[in-house]
């Protein structure tokens, strides 16, 4: 076995471990185990672990996305700071200036990849048993924590007439291939449009404006057409379970920052004032995104703007120390 191989092999096995602990749980339910509904929902079943297990890891994304955005005015007085300096020694103070600046604010750079980087390796594996389910059937074995028995199973399974163990490149044959050709496709569709709504709808929506003139931003809109391109065209060759199992969490990611926009936007972005002018209509106290605490500042002008209304403001009273 390879490095890749001895690295992804503990990975393969809990992949499949849970697969089968779901397949297993919705056969005893009444499902039937050959089934291909069965099975996508194990690979369905499989996301939802992976993507729970991973929110401690969403937030803190999210809390060094938001420092990233803050930090955009400090960086670029740095950058002004060392323009036109090109000798060894400036460039090696403007880079440890601004590595003590991240960890000041507990960010860095790479903190938007975390996520998808602890998936990849759960990707990796999903993608090698299910391809593997074919060869394994052949030489009578099973993969990871799955049997011969639940591999012929799989192999046998198909939603809409195509093999989940198919792919693109790689079909069913016969009738099969249509299916295959017709699910993958709009598989893929469905993956890459999802993904590239995610990340248009924090760019639109979600960014102060001294992010979007950063050149932070520009890295943003590599990443928006970037992954979208590389996942369309690798999903030629992803089994159709795979594409299953991407296109679901890729749903689950739109759906997580859709909440996080409109709950817990980032400071001066359109979805702060958009949550601002909600509260305010509703004669509720603005909130600071950042700490949950109520904003002083922002409660005047909610009072304000409920004033403008013809809606009379009590005052509230403040407790007095006792002397």
């Amino acid at each position: 076995m390879d490095i890749f191989g001895t690295i992804i092999a503990p990975f393969k096995w809990l992949v499949s471990f849970i697969m089968v602990a779901f397949h297993d749980g919705l056969s005893a339910i009444g499902m039937p185990a050959e089934n291909g509904w069965t099975w996508t929902l194990a690979i369905i079943g499989l996301v939802l672990v992976i993507r729970a297990a991973l929110i401690p890891v969403f937030v803190k994304q999210i809390k060094a996305q938001r420092g990233m955005q803050l930090l955009q005015p400090d960086l670029k007085k740095l950058q002004e700071k060392y323009k036109g300096k090109t000798d060894q020694l400036s460039r090696q103070a403007m880079a440890q200036e601004q590595m003590a600046m991240y960890k000041k604010h507990g960010t860095n750079p790479f903190s938007a990849c975390l996520p998808m980087l602890i998936q990849m390796p759960f990707f990796f594996a999903l993608f090698q048993v299910l391809s593997g389910i074919s060869q394994a059937k052949d030489q009578g074995a099973g993969i990871g924590a799955m049997s011969h028995e639940q591999v012929v199973e799989f192999d046998a399974s198909s939603i809409f007439g195509a093999p989940l163990s198919a792919s693109l490149l790689h079909g069913g044959g016969g009738g099969g291939q249509v299916a295959v050709v017709v699910l993958s496709i709009v598989m893929i569709l469905a993956m890459t449009a999802s993904q590239f709504i995610t990340q248009k709808q924090i760019m639109a929506k979600n960014m102060s404006e001294e992010a979007m003139a950063s050149p932070f931003m520009r890295q943003q809109k590599m990443m928006l057409y970037i992954l979208p391109i590389v996942f369309g065209v690798g999903g030629i060759n992803f089994p159709i379970g795979v594409l299953i199992y991407w296109t679901t969490t890729n749903l689950w990611t739109m759906g997580q920052q859709f909440f996080v926009i409109r709950r817990m936007p980032t400071p001066g972005s359109p979805a702060a004032k958009a949550l601002a002018e909600r509260r305010a209509a509703k004669g509720l106290p603005a909130l600071s995104v950042l700490t949950g605490k109520r904003d002083e500042a922002a409660d005047a002008a909610a009072a304000a703007a409920v004033e403008i209304k013809g809606q009379r403001v009590q005052p509230q009273r403040k407790n007095r120390k006792k002397k």
